[in-house]
């Protein structure tokens, strides 16, 4: 975006140029060209912005739904079983599983309601997910990556940090709010606004899955509708 509007400022300057060195006939030709490269900038930043997402060119993550947060966190039977399903559909759908645990030593180890047999596990003590054990299997294993989808807790902490530095390294970011929580609402509500604030996308299980099917035709159409057939559980997102 910067350099965008650098091109843009550097274009506008040669026009000011013109103006002094040469006819209004030269000034009008760029005065188009700079209209293009404007409407052009700005049509790509709107694409970006859309936020589709493809199974080939993802990944999820789940972050730190571990033993010793059980008693702490808001709505946390709920949201293990929404980690849960959002599991078993990365498998279904073939799409690879990262899941960390912080400093397991003394907080224990993921849950054992959300199977994770399938999923490359990272130990931790940073916030961010995206230790450089993280980036480096990324690189090896999905140079092409461009959409994470992003569950967990806790929203404030280690949510909030994995997804401003996977937007910092031009990954697009989709957080799913009913599989990520914290101890307090007013933290996960904030948290929430804080990466949409920073380019990030708020979703839900649901949404996320029925973007990655794209057709009722998907071969794996039928597994995916098994596992949201019943709604994801209530969790305080909405005044019901």
């Amino acid at each position: 975006m910067i350099l965008s509007f650098a091109i843009i400022f550097k274009t506008i300057i040669k026009f000011m140029d013109l103006i002094l060195c040469s006819g209004l006939k030269s000034c009008l030709s760029l005065v188009c060209v700079t209209q293009c490269i404007y409407f052009k900038t700005t049509t790509n930043m709107a694409a970006a912005r859309i936020g589709k997402v493809c199974s080939e060119t993802s990944a999820f993550f789940l972050c730190d739904i571990q033993e010793k947060f059980r008693s702490g966190i808001r709505y946390f039977p709920e949201i293990c079983t929404v980690a849960q399903r959002l599991s078993v559909a990365s498998k279904h759908l073939e799409i690879p599983l990262i899941a960390t645990e912080h400093y397991p030593k003394a907080l224990g180890h993921i849950v054992p309601e959300i199977n994770i047999e399938h999923a490359k596990v990272f130990p931790k003590t940073l916030f961010s997910m995206l230790t450089p054990e993280v980036k480096d299997h990324l690189k090896e294993t999905q140079p092409n990556l461009k959409s994470v989808v992003l569950f967990g807790i806790e929203a404030q902490m280690c949510i909030q940090q994995t997804a401003l530095d996977l937007l910092e390294n031009n990954y697009e970011v989709h957080v799913i709010a009913d599989a990520s929580s914290s101890r307090a609402m007013v933290d996960r509500m904030f948290a929430f606004e804080r990466i949409r604030q920073s380019g990030g996308f708020i979703t839900t299980s649901e949404a996320i899955l029925f973007m990655l099917l794209k057709d009722a035709k998907h071969p794996k159409f039928r597994e995916i509708q098994k596992l949201i057939m019943e709604s994801a559980p209530y969790q305080g997102l909405t005044n019901e």
